[in-house]
């Protein structure tokens, strides 16, 4: 077995980001043990919690863009940035989102520690 590529998994991290504002979370590799820390807080328990969360979660259907994807690899880590867009989009609020996306050797995800920045009014720019 070829260990995946960072390709690979930068584009399973763009799949949950993703899913942040699909709710579909079908893609979303996700070890059955993966676990999710927000702000220092544990908020996704396993794999099918996270999933759940993704599909129906009401903290999730605040979002309705995300903005300014970027990511790199180390180590086999996925570090990305990238703004959360959410609404009511009259008010244009977004918030910073950083996020460390951990992977077993197949490209499942394994852990996912986020942190967010303040929100912002943002400027539109066709996001």
């Amino acid at each position: 077995m070829t260990a995946p590529t960072d390709d690979q998994l930068i584009a399973a991290a763009k799949s949950y980001v993703d899913a942040l504002v699909s709710h579909d979370p079908s893609g979303v590799p996700f070890h059955p043990d993966c676990v999710r820390i927000e702000m220092g807080l544990k908020t996704g328990r396993n794999g099918n919690h996270l999933r759940r969360g993704l599909a129906r979660g009401p903290q999730f259907r605040l979002i309705h863009t995300i903005g300014d994807f970027t990511a790199t690899v180390t180590d086999g880590v996925v570090h990305s940035t990238f703004y959360v867009h959410v609404h009511p989009k009259p008010l244009r609020l977004s918030a910073l989102v950083t996020e460390s996306i951990e992977f077993d050797e197949t490209g499942r995800i394994l852990k996912i520690v986020a942190r967010f920045g303040i929100p912002r009014r943002h400027q539109t720019r066709g996001t």
